[in-house]
């Protein structure tokens, strides 16, 4: 096991956030496995880091905030974590978030009280995801696993068993191994999806059409001067990194005002701690105009009212059903892995990577141009076995990009 984690932490600092030698590191870290998040500044260390600074956060002491405090103190962002923000900005930090989600811990806390706070932090802390949004700096999310996580994907096991059970899953879904470089293995696999992208790139498609027998029917309108990204990321300075581990997808900008239709999710929802179950969305001209689930509709409607940039999309991602997340055959009840095993759009913030010169351009160009801009970015599944995609190109050509779920091209 420690062979294992060693990997993963390397793996991390080396082609997740590339970190350059006399670079600053900020590790954001769940206090679950404090072992683990030691070995990756560790890592981080032998590759050159100039400083690395861990901030532990503690989901349960979180959930005490929720409980007690009113909301006036819910909303107040103390000015020394947002000068310490802006000085994390200007020292050029990567970032490494270490993650491990307890899916349903915030399941009877009042959802206006989770708005509250997440209002709050989105203003307060704007110029930082700015910054990350735009990758002006690496950033990196992984997960490790807890004991009520694993008791939700293995309901069947003991807990021990359970959580034993869910790193396994984590490593085959982040090509980790006993016998492999997994370095070497992810260098490859992002080789093979910059090459998926570009070809996709280079179709300029104007609008995507998905359509399977759930009931999706939906037309994506895509920006112009749009460019597909997926895999890698690059920093203005031109160093690439990999933000998220694991991923699959390939994904690209919806026009705000062009997406008509009808979605249908195939994978359940953490919403503010709530399990958002069998929910659909209809769009016109861009905008949610309908949304209704059979589990949890008051946290979905609190989703898309954080904003009017919430009920529009922000990104789109083709993903193939057959892919190692996919193929556990898990439903792992976070987005990191699940969007990852799906084809999903995004309600909220878009990514400028996906509009060519975004870097040169203010946000009211890119407005211009039909970029979403929100305090959110929810990620939501709707892949399906049977799932089709025909993309249509500037003069009319068609181009059927998925059959039976999978990519044809």
């Amino acid at each position: 096991m420690k062979e294992l984690l060693e990997k993963y932490a390397r793996l991390a600092v080396k082609v997740g956030v590339n970190l350059q030698p006399n670079q600053y590191l900020v590790i954001t870290s769940t206090l679950e496995y404090p072992e683990f998040t030691r070995m990756v500044a560790k890592a981080a260390y032998e590759a050159g880091a100039s400083k690395v600074e861990i901030e532990w956060n503690d989901a349960e002491s979180h959930r005490l905030d929720y409980l007690y405090n009113n909301d006036e103190e819910l909303a107040n962002i103390p000015k020394w974590k947002i000068m310490q923000k802006e000085e994390q900005i200007n020292r050029k930090c990567a970032m490494i978030n270490i993650a491990s989600p307890k899916p349903s811990l915030l399941s009877d806390i009042d959802s206006k009280k989770i708005q509250i706070e997440q209002l709050a932090s989105s203003k307060a802390f704007q110029p930082f995801r700015y910054y990350k949004s735009t990758s002006q700096g690496q950033w990196l999310g992984l997960c490790v696993p807890n004991a009520d996580w694993a008791a939700l994907v293995f309901p069947n096991l003991e807990p021990d068993a359970a959580v034993c059970k869910l790193w396994e899953a984590i490593f085959e879904c982040c090509r980790i191994n006993e016998t492999d470089d997994p370095i070497a293995l992810w260098q490859k696999h992002v080789d093979t999806i910059l090459k998926h992208r570009q070809l996709l790139t280079d179709h300029a498609f104007e609008s995507l059409h998905f359509k399977n027998s759930l009931g999706t029917d939906l037309i994506v309108g895509l920006v112009e001067n749009h460019q597909w990204s997926g895999g890698q990321e690059m920093t203005p300075t031109n160093i690439g990194f990999t933000p998220n581990m694991p991923t699959e997808e390939i994904f690209c900008m919806p026009h705000r005002l062009k997406v008509n239709g009808k979605v249908v999710a195939t994978k359940p929802l953490n919403i503010q701690g709530k399990l958002c179950e069998d929910f659909y969305f209809v769009f016109k001209d861009g905008k949610v105009i309908e949304a209704e689930a059979k589990k949890n509709q008051e946290a979905l409607e609190s989703l898309l009212n954080m904003d009017e940039g919430a009920r529009y999309l922000g990104e789109v991602a083709l993903i193939s059903d057959h892919s190692p997340i996919s193929d556990t055959g898990l439903i792992f009840y976070n987005t990191l892995f699940d969007e990852n095993a799906s084809c999903h759009l995004a309600l909220g913030n878009c990514y400028g990577s996906n509009l060519k010169n975004a870097s040169n351009m203010s946000k009211e160009e890119m407005e211009d141009a039909g970029a979403n801009f929100s305090m959110i970015h929810c990620d939501f599944m709707f892949g399906s076995p049977d799932m089709e995609v025909i993309g249509t190109c500037a003069d009319g050509t068609e181009i059927q990009l998925f059959k039976d779920g999978n990519f044809i091209i």
